[in-house]
């Protein structure tokens, strides 16, 4: 079993470098997104397409079991985006984010969202070629979230806590959650978003504006290089 799980890993990674070496060469900026069901990522990936609207080109490769609602919802923003159904599987893998980006096409310096499958178990395994693993986190999830799931926690850059507009609703303590996150990760940035009122909204499209221009110089050095 464990040289089973050795060599998918293994045929994963290689798809990942291959998918990062091609996002870099493009200055795309890929995210990959992770949470559990219902921690309100995809109205989060709506509400930051429309903030970005006009400034940056965005791309967007969904993850579900079943169904085309999310891309649905994506394309009704002027996105485009493409539905990757892992029918039982319970992630997305390196292949299927590369023949995604083969039919999907991001522009140039654009930026790639991959809304994964929710589940905080099974893709924190998997490296997709992503620049940077975003964690999305609820306050109705409960503060001891990341001591449950602690590989993806460790394996994230940022932890988005989502649906702050409830905090005034129920009993929530974001120093504890932020605190247990930090147990496992202690470099992980955290922000704090609602997609209902806008908060921190702003703050998070900094983060990938900043983080798209650290993508496009470094494929302009390379191409200088060359």
């Amino acid at each position: 079993m464990v040289q089973i799980e050795q060599d998918i890993l293994g045929k994963n990674n290689a798809f990942a470098a291959a998918n990062r070496a091609r996002f870099n060469a493009a200055g795309i900026l890929a995210l990959n997104l992770v949470s559990s069901p219902g921690s309100g990522k995809t109205s989060l990936l709506v509400k930051t397409i429309e903030h970005l609207k006009g400034e940056l080109p965005v791309a967007v490769i969904e993850g579900d079991q079943q169904t085309s609602n999310d891309a649905d919802r994506i394309r009704a923003t002027g996105a485009s985006a493409i539905q990757i159904n892992t029918g039982k599987g319970c992630h997305l893998d390196a292949h299927m984010v590369g023949h995604a980006a083969d039919h999907l096409q991001p522009v140039p310096g654009s930026v790639l969202f991959i809304e994964n499958v929710g589940n905080l178990v099974c893709p924190a395994l998997f490296d997709l070629g992503e620049a940077h693993r975003v964690v999305v986190l609820s306050v109705t999830e409960g503060e001891d979230k990341p001591l449950k799931y602690p590989d993806m926690i460790a394996s994230s850059q940022l932890m988005l806590i989502s649906k702050i507009d409830l905090l005034p609703h129920i009993d929530f303590d974001v120093n504890a959650l932020v605190a247990n996150a930090r147990k496992i990760n202690p470099g992980i940035k955290v922000l704090k978003v609602s997609a209902r009122t806008g908060e921190g909204m702003e703050t998070w499209a900094s983060f990938i504006r900043s983080a798209r221009a650290l993508v496009v110089t470094g494929r302009e050095d390379l191409e200088a290089r060359v």
